[in-house]
């Protein structure tokens, strides 16, 4: 074909495709069992989980030798490791490392390509990404895959079932390559920062592994081995003139971050080490023959050391104020646990009664599940009122107010639902409901108590807070053995059926009359329970 032709161009693309996408050339894997678990924890402190699972897929690895590759999910909150931790993963197994990053994809042609046919055309991200790698056994990491997005030219979430299915994906067929393509060999890595956004057909193809936050005292291991001794060489100190004391990180996480991760906490790390680095620039220049530079003290020449009491004259004031359990018990004011994507959190539930007739009044920025749960909970306190010796007419005479504080700040979810109801029962009975206990679990109009997610992060808020009291649904039991020994170990847990047991811990006293009737007659029945129908 003569050079000048336009499918000339075309075809010479084509080929040049074909010929650089990589076929047969793959890395030489390590087996290394030791040395992989070695680099995983030097460069990551404590996701036990996660690790296990790589070391157990290395040894199946050293046992047979074609395997399939593994489809693995990182899922949880920014800032916790997800995207550092497949890295790891690459280098601990010798394997070449490719991102591609779904964050606003909408296009299907970003993962399959465009055909031959159109002006421009280029093969999808996938073969991009294998061509950048140039072996066929890369580490490949699909960054965000929660955050893809579909419009009139396709869905690439369904583009990707293709690629994510171990079944199918030894012949994968790119539209711009139009021939099979084994990605078999690949392990791919998705994260996401949550997963109900990700279509259940594409859920199905993963192994979700689920990364919660980290504790106070694994932020600190994390600050010492890596956020410290990292900040200090990027600001141009040494060891020696930049300490950190153990109560300056505490502070520091306490008071000026707020998060589940650790990227708030390097930040104000960086920002107190170029406090440090003025201070030592400003000392090096001064000199010592002027008579109006101030004179320093001797004891001001060596290192600097940050500790809780001198980190407000690097950073200030505290941004935050720490979640704390109430100072006093308090009518109709109830304690209970919320997961966010930031970690967990405590929220404070309010409900107060007024002349009025039946109204029931919701405020807080709550979401339709949650609105739905207040409405069961009032149900579940109507039916449950003359037991506790409170007015069984009181809601025809009373208009009932629940309001969430921190208004501007949307909250959703079932897992309030026995916070609510405590909340409303404390009100009309008017008993104070104890300040050291949290709650959380959903409620049935039968007062029954249904299993929640995110508890690790609601303890870990709970922990931080100071309450030490827990009442959890009987069937996250499970739950607990997720939670680090030293923190277990202070928390008192009480896992519950009913709502019935819930009153009996939260609320401070109980009517006397009420405690026969409140006692379930036997294990796994709830007392009264026509009542509730």
């Amino acid at each position: 074909m003569p050079n000048v032709s336009a499918e000339a161009t075309v075809s010479r693309n084509y080929i040049d495709w074909l010929v650089n996408v990589p076929w047969k050339k793959s890395s030489r894997e390590s087996k290394d069992i030791r040395n992989a678990e070695k680099v995983l924890n030097e460069d990551h402190y404590g996701l036990e989980k996660v690790k296990e699972r790589i070391l157990e897929f290395l040894a199946v690895r050293q046992l047979v030798t074609e395997t399939k590759g593994s489809i693995l999910c990182f899922a949880g909150p920014p800032g916790v490791g997800k995207t550092s931790l497949a890295k790891s993963i690459a280098r601990s197994m010798n394997r070449k490392f490719v991102r591609l990053s779904l964050g606003g994809v909408r296009d299907e042609a970003e993962i399959r390509g465009h055909r031959r046919t159109y002006i421009g055309a280029f093969p999808g991200q996938i073969i991009q990404q294998m061509k950048k790698a140039g072996t066929v056994n890369p580490v490949f990491l699909l960054d965000e895959v929660d955050k893809m997005s579909m419009d009139f030219r396709g869905d690439p979430s369904a583009a990707l079932l293709e690629v994510l299915d171990p079944e199918q994906n030894h012949a994968f067929v790119d539209h711009y390559l139009d021939v099979e393509y084994d990605l078999s060999k690949v392990m791919f890595i998705a994260t996401a920062n949550v997963v109900h956004p990700i279509p259940p057909a594409l859920r199905d193809r993963m192994e979700i592994i689920s990364l919660s936050g980290y504790t106070p005292n694994e932020k600190v291991a994390i600050a010492r081995q890596f956020l410290v001794p990292k900040q200090v060489k990027e600001n141009g100190l040494t060891a020696e003139q930049a300490l950190f004391d153990d109560t300056g990180l505490y502070a520091l996480i306490e008071k000026y971050t707020r998060e589940a991760g650790v990227r708030s906490l390097e930040r104000e790390i960086a920002s107190v080490c170029r406090k440090i680095a003025r201070k030592v620039v400003a000392e090096e220049s001064r000199d010592p023959r002027d008579p109006k530079e101030p004179r320093e003290p001797k004891e001001a020449k060596g290192p600097i050391t940050v500790t809780s009491d001198n980190l407000p004259d690097f950073l200030g004031k505290a941004k935050h104020r720490p979640a704390k359990k109430g100072e006093k018990a308090e009518v109709g004011l109830s304690t209970g646990l919320a997961w966010t994507e930031a970690g967990g959190d405590v929220l404070h539930i309010e409900t107060t009664l007024m002349r009025g007739k039946g109204n029931l009044v919701l405020t807080g920025q709550l979401g339709d599940v949650m609105q739905e749960s207040a409405r069961a909970a009032l149900s579940y306190v109507r039916s449950r009122a003359e037991m506790y010796g409170a007015d069984a007419d009181f809601y025809e005479k009373k208009d009932i107010h629940v309001h969430i504080p921190e208004g501007a700040i949307p909250k959703d979810g079932p897992s309030a639902g026995i916070t609510m109801a405590t909340s409303i029962l404390s009100a009309v009975t008017n008993i104070a409901c104890r300040k050291d206990l949290a709650m959380t679990g959903e409620i049935t109009l039968r007062g029954k108590v249904l299993p929640v997610g995110g508890i690790k992060e609601k303890l870990l808020a709970a922990y931080r807070a100071g309450i030490t009291t827990l009442v959890l649904p009987r069937e996250n039991e499970k739950d607990l053995d997720d939670l680090p020994e030293e923190i277990r170990n202070v928390l008192e847990f009480h896992l519950v059926d009913d709502v019935d047991e819930v009153v009996r811990l939260a609320l401070e006293t109980v009517p006397v009359a009420a405690l026969p009737k409140a006692a379930p007659a036997e294990a796994g029945t709830t007392p009264s329970s026509g009542l509730a129908h």
